[in-house]
Order: structure tokens, then C-alpha cells, then sequence
């Protein structure tokens, strides 16, 4: 089924000293020479989003001055180029080389060698970037290299591949649709899907749906019912009921299980298919629904206007959220409980980083270690010592947080291409099917109940609207913490246990907003939080700065900050706060 997946280029710019007669010349193989290794490392090290590998388009020939400057532009705009890559090892022209292009993120990677100036080129043509208010990356490797030294310095590497990574993600949003289905859930803010932020600052467009259209597609039996039977027998043997938190008198029959799982299923396929679409429904007629809204996020607003009658959407969240379904292993779809926009946004900027599949928790509880002694008689230690904050949600946590996947001999979670079937199903195996609570869901459903049961590095993170700033995130880097099962059973019970539960423990250190995990959890500026696997900080800053949304908090250490020049001019000394400034007077890369 389509992902709405694209393949947006990496461009590749080498810049040469102009003047002829022996300069030039003895440039040409080093020069060339410095782009090719570019191309190959990202070639080799990144992927897309289905796992095949990203494409590189270096100009035909070195850029000398303003004429090869735009017959590379003009390659570059034929090929679906998403960013470009300047690399040079000495001097050239900088206003008649660099890239004028506003709309695509870049970089200059200018060679640390002493026998030519490539550090004056790169700082020449910086200033020129800043004066015209075109940002780009600088990159230079921190120790002089010899001149035939053909190899790229893990320090260059390094920034060559998290520029990229940040780039792509930009590459990939241009163009795409966020889907609402249905509108606001129990006066939730991040629900108003803000049509500035998709447009302006992501170059997204909005699409909505009435949840009704949900309900004549069950009625109307729009989907493809040979799917939807394949589906059912799949849910019926992998997905096996839990307990059941209700009350003997209001618990649903088996009749009405049964009836509440084929419908369950039959949302899943059809909220699949507004967001992609789906050629099986040509073969009925339907060519409108087979279309879909081109989305690549979503989110269902499902309480209280549907879930008071029907189903709730927790089992098609959980399911499109994670890697592998009846269908076998693919990439997941971003969809967001509650209809969630913004929570959608930074699940979706994570997934684009990391292609593997986020986590949408609730940020419900923090826990104390004085609290979790009085509560268990246990008192917190190793990661969890200072405290953590748990993490639930009935709708859309990923089953692939179950942390049944290994990657290097330890728990992780993984992009689909590399996951194995066989942690595929251990984490179905890890995970129960309860009955919904029928005081909140009315309608029935089943919500996922699984535990976190790995310590794996993650990374929460949040983008809120603020009246009179716009967009802004917040980041916290931390681990997901286990806990010994007779404690985790007795905290998970005060909140609703049949929810997956994940323990999160944020990094601790400097700054007013990480002096503990209290401070933490108290400077979070929504319910919600997108929960990522991994300490990606440093590339969310990065793509933050393309995209010209400031990060209003985070515990990424300086030495891994990695925003363009152009920042410094705002406040060298001064991170964060320049952040914003450059972010404001920018203004957002796609805005009127």
C-alpha cells in the first residue's frame, strides 16, 4: 500500500576557484573528488522512509562562478533536489557560487588543508549566506588534513550525515497532507489543526473528514472486503484478549466482542485508505475513495461524538502506528489519537529522522522517588533513581515499544526493513487486547496493554502553538526505565491498567528546565508527547532550525548543537534565546 513516500534529493555542489591557467586546473580531481565521497557516504548510510537508499545528483560539472552556479540550480530543480551540499577544499567566488536557492536547506563543507583556503571560502561565503538571509550549515573538521588526503573526518561525517538526515525530513514533508478526522476531542487545543503551521512552516497542506464519512464506509462496506477478511482471521489469531476492567453488569457479551472486532479492523483499513488511498476500491466503482487525501500523518478525534456509540479507534491506532500488521512487515503510518495535530507534527518529525516507528503517551504521572517508596516500599535506583515520569496512553502507542527488538545485542526499536517476523510477533505476544473501559468508551473497543520492558535511550518531544510566538518544541532526552514488576503492577494500577505503560526517565543536568524530572514534567506545555527511540536532540534542533521553529527547551549538550551560522550572529552566547531571534526574524521558510 502507498506511504505517500518520496525520494527528495540529496544535490552535491563542488566549488572551484574560477581563474584559469593553473589555479583552476590543479583543482579540478580534488574538488570533484571531495563531492563523490559525499555522494557515497550518503548513499550508503541513509535511507528512505521505505528503506531504499537516498540519491545523490552532483552538478555536472565544478562551479567556478555564476554560469556552472545556475546550470547546476537548473539540474538540481529537474532532479527533485530537497538540499544541497557545497563542498570546496579552497578558495572561490563567494556570491557567484553559493546557492541562492531560499527554499531547500544547505550546507558547505569547506576543506581544512593548509596548501589552499578552503576555511576563508567557507567563512566568505557564510557572511554572504547571513547578508542575504539565506542560512546554511557550515561544516569544517576540527584537525588540518594533508591535501591528497581523500578520506572525510568522522567529525565532517558526522555533520555531513545529521545535516542530511534534517534535510531529507524537510524534503519529505513538502507537499503532503495532515487528515483530520473529525474535529476537536474533549476541548483538546492540539486538535485545531493550524493551517499557518502546515502551510508556512511545514509547506503541508490540510485535509479534513467528517467522522461520518467513517460510518458510511462501514455501512456502505467501502473497503476491501477481501482484506478486510484476511484482517479479521489475523487479528483472531495473533491478537488475544486481556482482562476486562469493567463491572460484571456492564461488561459486553461475547457477542458484542465479536462484532466490536470486526469493526475495529474494518476503521482500521478505511482510515487507511483516507489517507493513501487504495486501488482495490477501483475495482468497485468507488474511484473517488481510492484515491485517498495524500496524508502523510492523521488522527482520529474519536471521543466523545463516536466513542459514546461505536468502537473506539485504540486497536487502529496502535496498528498503523506500528511496523508490521495482517499485511506483514511495513512502515508505520503516523496516525494520532484524538486527533491530535500537533502531537501528529512531532511524531512525525521524529519518525522522518529516524524512519522507526514513535510512541504518542500521555505525560501522566510524575513519580518521586520519595513517592515511589511510600506507594511500593522500593526505592528507585539506576536510571530511575532521581524519579521518572510514566508515560500512557489507550490509543496509539506503537507495539513496536513493547522493546521486543534487538539491534547490536540490545533492545531497540527499529526501522521495519531491519525488524525480524520473529519480533514482530513477540511483540504481538507481548501484547493483550482489553476490553475498553466502558465508563470512558462507551461504544466498546479494545485497547493495546503491553509494558515497556527494555531500558532503550528515547526522546520525548512536543511542538505547541503559542499565541503570539507560533510554533515551538520542546525535547527531552532520556531512557525508558524498567521496573520491578510488583512496582510497575502497583503504580500502573492507580492510573488504568489495561493502557500501555511506558517509564521514562529524562537526562538531568543544567538549565532551569532539567534541574530534576519535576521540573521536567511541570515545563511540559501539553498533555501529550511524541516518544522517540533513540537521543536524536541534536538532529530535532537541526531540523528545527530549517524549518525556523525555535526549541523552547531541551537537554542536548552545546557540543552537539548543530544549527546554521547564521544563528551565531543572533547571540553566540546565547543559544537558546538566539534561536529565537533568527527563527523570528527569518520567519518561517515557506511564509508569504
Amino acid at each position: 500500500m502507498n506511504h505517500i513516500i518520496t525520494h527528495p534529493k540529496i544535490g552535491i555542489r563542488p566549488v572551484i576557484d574560477g581563474r584559469r591557467r593553473g589555479i583552476r586546473e590543479s583543482l579540478e580531481t580534488q574538488t570533484m573528488a571531495m563531492a563523490m565521497a559525499v555522494s557515497a557516504l550518503l548513499s550508503e548510510e541513509l535511507r528512505y522512509p521505505d528503506g531504499t537508499a537516498v540519491t545523490c545528483v552532483v552538478a555536472d560539472t565544478t562551479i567556478g562562478g555564476v554560469a556552472e552556479a545556475a546550470a547546476c540550480a537548473e539540474k538540481f530543480a529537474r532532479s527533485d533536489v530537497a538540499a544541497s551540499i557545497t563542498v570546496t577544499p579552497c578558495w572561490c567566488y563567494g556570491g557567484e557560487t553559493i546557492d541562492m536557492d531560499p527554499l531547500i536547506p544547505k550546507a558547505i563543507w569547506g576543506f581544512n588543508g593548509t596548501e589552499r583556503p578552503g576555511a576563508v571560502y567557507l567563512a566568505a561565503a557564510l557572511a554572504g549566506h547571513n547578508q542575504k538571509g539565506i542560512p546554511a550549515f557550515a561544516i569544517y573538521g576540527r584537525d588540518v588534513r594533508e591535501a591528497n588526503d581523500k578520506t572525510i573526518p568522522p567529525d565532517v561525517r558526522d555533520k555531513l550525515l545529521s545535516f542530511a538526515r534534517a534535510a531529507l525530513a524537510v524534503g519529505q514533508l513538502r507537499g503532503k497532507s495532515y487528515l483530520g478526522i473529525g474535529t476537536v476531542s474533549m476541548g483538546i487545543a492540539g486538535c485545531l489543526a493550524d493551517e499557518r503551521l502546515f502551510r508556512d512552516y511545514l509547506g503541508m497542506r490540510n485535509e479534513y473528514v467528517d467522522m461520518s464519512e467513517v460510518s458510511r464506509r462501514l455501512k456502505l462496506y467501502l473497503f476491501d472486503e477481501e482484506e478486510y477478511r484476511h484482517a479479521l482471521l489475523w487479528s483472531q489469531k495473533y491478537c488475544r484478549e486481556g482482562l476486562d476492567p469493567n463491572r460484571p453488569e456492564t461488561r459486553r457479551t461475547a457477542e458484542e466482542k465479536a462484532s466490536d472486532w470486526s469493526t475495529v479492523v474494518k476503521m482500521t483499513l478505511i482510515f487507511r485508505d483516507l489517507m493513501v488511498g487504495n486501488p482495490r476500491l477501483r475495482d468497485g466503482g468507488h474511484l473517488e475513495e481510492a484515491c485517498g487525501h495524500n496524508a502523510i500523518a492523521a488522527g482520529f478525534q474519536g471521543q466523545r461524538h463516536w466513542s459514546d456509540w461505536l468502537p473506539n479507534g485504540d486497536f487502529s491506532e496502535a496498528i498503523l502506528n506500528s511496523s508490521y500488521d495482517w499485511n506483514g512487515l511495513r512502515a508505520p503510518y503516523i496516525f494520532a489519537t484524538e486527533n491530535d495535530s500537533l502531537n501528529a507534527v512531532s511524531m512525525l518529525l521524529t519518525y522522518l529522522l529516524t524512519h522507526t516507528a514513535p510512541i504518542f503517551a500521555d505525560v501522566r504521572t510524575y513519580w518521586s522517588p520519595d513517592a515511589v517508596k511510600a506507594a511500593t516500599g522500593w526505592t528507585p535506583d539506576g536510571p530511575a533513581a532521581a524519579g521518572f515520569i510514566h508515560m500512557i496512553n489507550s490509543g496509539s502507542a506503537t507495539l513496536d515499544a513493547a522493546g521486543c527488538q534487538k539491534k547490536n545485542g540490545l533492545p531497540a526499536i527499529k526501522p521495519f526493513w531491519a525488524v525480524d517476523e520473529t519480533e514482530a510477533l513477540a511483540a504481538l505476544e507481548s501484547t493483550a487486547w482489553c476490553p475498553a473501559n466502558t465508563d470512558y468508551f462507551r461504544g466498546g473497543g479494545f485497547s493495546s496493554r503491553f509494558e515497556t520492558r527494555a531500558h532503550m535511550p528515547m526522546t520525548a518531544v512536543r511542538l505547541n502553538m503559542v499565541q503570539g510566538l507560533g510554533p515551538v518544541v520542546q525535547l527531552a532526552e532520556g531512557h525508558s526505565v524498567v521496573l520491578p514488576p510488583p512496582v510497575s503492577d502497583t503504580l500502573w494500577a492507580r492510573t488504568d491498567y489495561t493502557w500501555p505503560s511506558t517509564w521514562f526517565a529524562p537526562i538531568i543536568g543544567d538549565g532551569p528546565a532539567f534541574r530534576d524530572v519535576y521540573t521536567v514534567m511541570s515545563n511540559w506545555g501539553a498533555n501529550h508527547a511524541a516518544i522517540s527511540y533513540g537521543h536524536i536532540g541534536a538532529d530535532l534542533l537541526s531540523l528545527c532550525a530549517m524549518l525556523r521553529i525555535p526549541v523552547s527547551m531541551h537537554n542536548v549538550p552545546a557540543a552537539r548543537l548543530f544549527r546554521p551560522s547564521l544563528w551565531a550572529q543572533f547571540g553566540a552566547n546565547d543559544p537558546t534565546g538566539a534561536d529565537y531571534r533568527a527563527c523570528q526574524a527569518l520567519g518561517p521558510i515557506y511564509g508569504k
